[in-house]
């Protein structure tokens, strides 16, 4: 991302550029931020035996799957579809581990058929998986009792979360499998989204390898995801080399105690994708109230929900007009016709933003929209899904069309 000439650019093409020629609503990914993300969170971790798996539910599109693939990153899938769309990408099985939320019987007969290994996060489930693939390996997720993340639907751990087996149940674990000759490989942990703070994730890895010592045969243990990027200007960066070295640390001690190398898995999502990804909307409306001035958009929360679900925050552009010399007091309200469909808001909810003057015909820039923008999209209002286009020194790659209006029959 750049600026010039008072214009934004990504992946040194104009935005105005981009969105003339493949229309807007328009998301745009910048590949090499990608790249630089993965890379950067790779080399922190100096643990040796370190496996990185993309947690795909951020963004499943094939193309930015099989950029991942290319660097030798992993998969961290939720669903067959994420498994089949994985698949299709070049990842081998091997490289995939199958995270299941209270999945079907059909879910794990899916992954049985493509060898894909599965970790499971209740009791019951363990039963079920042990019925339809006994004598088989696989992984447990661990609910730590401890929660992070930056707003409460999206805190994985503790009391209050649907997800993993508590850890004070390490008997009845051992009860299932036994029964079923289940050899537990790996342990996993995933304790919320967004998180910024170092200590939090040092806390909940501390619980995770209390367990793992119940556990004889694991091949390796997974800390899960979580790690955030900053999405207001001038928010605090995770110092990734801080971050790296402490977790290493920490998990090279227990090896030692342990008398096994294991492999350090980690499932970031949101850190590799987020902040190479705008949503664009051009300008199609303004109008005052006693309280707000609003700029309404060709886009709404169906195509990007986290302001309206979780009050997250993003930073809005003018991709049309930079300077910020002479700004006015605005609200971007979206096209979907809902109270709630209001890009600047916050935990508390609306709220204006300063920006640079805004006219009708301007393109605005949603930022850090590249994680959990277009895959919790949808066709509320049967309004149709946009295009996606991926860029990188100057090319255009289109790699998803624009829905047609047969698509909504």
């Amino acid at each position: 991302m750049e600026t010039i000439n008072n214009k934004l650019f990504l992946g040194g093409i104009s935005v105005e550029e981009l969105t003339e020629k493949y229309s807007s609503p328009l998301y745009v990914y910048e590949e090499d931020k990608i790249i630089g993300q993965y890379n950067k969170l790779k080399n922190a971790i100096i643990y040796p035996k370190t496996r990185i798996y993309y947690a795909a539910k951020a963004n499943t599109n094939i193309e930015i799957l099989k950029v991942l693939n290319k660097e030798g990153c992993g998969i961290d899938a939720v669903s067959p579809e994420e498994i089949y769309i994985s698949k299709k990408a070049g990842f081998d099985s091997s490289n995939i581990l199958f995270t299941g939320n209270n999945a079907s019987e059909e879910d794990f007969k899916y992954c049985i058929e493509n060898d894909v290994l599965v970790n499971i996060g209740s009791l019951e489930q363990i039963e079920l998986y042990g019925k339809l693939n006994p004598n088989s390996k696989i992984s447990i997720r661990i609910n730590p009792d401890v929660g992070a993340g930056h707003h409460d639907h999206c805190i994985t751990g503790g009391p209050n979360s649907k997800f993993g087996v508590y850890f004070d149940k390490i008997d009845k674990i051992k009860e299932v499998i036994e029964k079923y000759n289940l050899t537990v490989v790996g342990i996993h942990e995933h304790i919320g989204s967004g998180i910024l703070d170092t200590s939090k994730f040092l806390l909940a890895m501390d619980v995770l390898l209390k367990v793992a010592k119940s556990f004889d045969n694991l091949e390796f243990i997974d800390f899960g995801g979580g790690i955030g990027v900053p999405y207001r200007p001038g928010e605090k960066q995770l110092d990734i080399e801080e971050f790296g070295k402490a977790i290493s640390d920490k998990f090279n001690d227990f090896c030692s105690s342990y008398g096994k190398e294991l492999y350090l898995c980690l499932e970031p999502g949101r850190y590799i994708v987020a902040e190479a990804g705008f949503l664009l909307a051009k300008v199609v409306n303004k109008k005052s109230t006693p309280n707000h001035v609003f700029v309404g958009i060709n886009t709404g929360f169906n195509h990007l929900i986290r302001p309206a679900m979780y009050g997250s925050y993003h930073h809005v552009l003018n991709a049309s007009n930079m300077d910020t010399r002479e700004e006015e007091k605005l609200v971007v309200a979206g096209n979907v016709c809902e109270s709630g469909d209001v890009f600047t808001q916050n935990e508390d909810g609306i709220e204006d933003r300063m920006m640079p003057k805004t006219k009708v015909g301007d393109v605005l820039a949603i930022c850090n929209a590249g994680a959990y923008g277009f895959s919790m999209a949808s066709n509320y209002n049967s309004r149709r899904l946009p295009a996606e286009v991926i860029v990188s020194k100057g090319e255009a790659k289109i790699i998803r069309e624009r829905q047609s209006l047969e698509d909504l029959l």
